[in-house]
């Protein structure tokens, strides 16, 4: 055989495995792309339809934390956000009317943008500690972020703020810190922003300083954990008693009991 017919037929031998491997590996591809299954996903579920729950869910901006399969706190006021949004009712449960929806809404997602092939074993740590955080009912944004003393403070405001107001619309207040908190206008602690000076009604008449009670506080934890009811506000006010022509300019979102909040 000569040397020309030699390499032209090693040159066909080895495109045709190249053509092979290529198969196989986009067979691989499909068959991991995951699935949701027919089960109702609530908090505690795990797996590869969390994994697309999740994937979802953040390709629309709900969900900001890692798509690990693990069904927490994140997870669950990421699907009630998705739910209130949309017009559903809202239990934070992902079943057959929620996952439709949802994948009405995200025709375009792809696992592989949203988590990479290998998020698996790069997140198999964070996982391991979420799932641990959630086992011990810690927060984990909390305990990683906050001080006692910022999660005192933040209860005392919700308390002087919005005692009486509906649960709602005391974490909604609560939300409305963390949102300051994100936002480049605002400081960048949370001291800075409840005693910014006009910022909170609750400061400026020493009502900032009375005992918060559980619901307070219990209402700055399910912020902390996802739950926005402002829809992203940074502003809100009473208009029964607001006399600034300001704030009333300002973009407004919804109204929780006696508070409209506000861009």
């Amino acid at each position: 055989m000569s040397l020309r017919w030699s390499i032209c037929l090693t040159g066909i031998a080895l495109c045709f495995a190249v053509l092979v491997f290529q198969t196989e590996q986009a067979a691989q591809f499909n068959h991991a792309i995951p699935t949701f299954t027919n089960r109702i996903l609530v908090k505690g579920s795990t797996g590869i339809d969390v994994r697309e729950l999740q994937g979802r869910l953040k390709l629309l901006g709900f969900y900001k934390a890692n798509v690990d399969g693990i069904f927490g706190w994140r997870t669950y006021w990421a699907v009630r956000n998705f739910q209130d949004r949309f017009g559903m009712p809202v239990d934070g449960k992902a079943g057959v009317r929620t996952i439709d929806m949802l994948k009405r809404a995200t025709p375009n997602y792809n696992p592989w943008q949203q988590s990479g092939n290998t998020a698996g074993r790069n997140n198999a740590a964070r996982g391991n500690r979420a799932a641990e955080s959630q086992r011990s009912g810690s927060t984990i944004l909390a305990s990683s972020r906050f001080s006692r003393g910022d999660l005192q403070l933040m209860a005392q405001t919700v308390y002087g703020e919005a005692r009486g107001e509906p649960y709602i619309g005391q974490v909604a207040i609560a939300a409305v810190i963390l949102n300051r908190l994100q936002h480049p206008q605002f400081p960048h602690t949370i001291p800075g922003i409840i005693f910014q000076p006009g910022a909170f009604t609750a400061v400026s008449d020493g009502q900032i300083w009375l005992t918060p009670n559980e619901t307070a506080r219990r209402a700055v934890r399910d912020a902390l954990n996802g739950w926005d009811p402002s829809g992203g506000a940074t502003y809100y006010f009473n208009p029964e008693t607001a006399t600034s022509k300001w704030i009333w300019s300002r973009p407004q979102i919804k109204k929780i009991g006696k508070h409209i909040f506000c861009l």
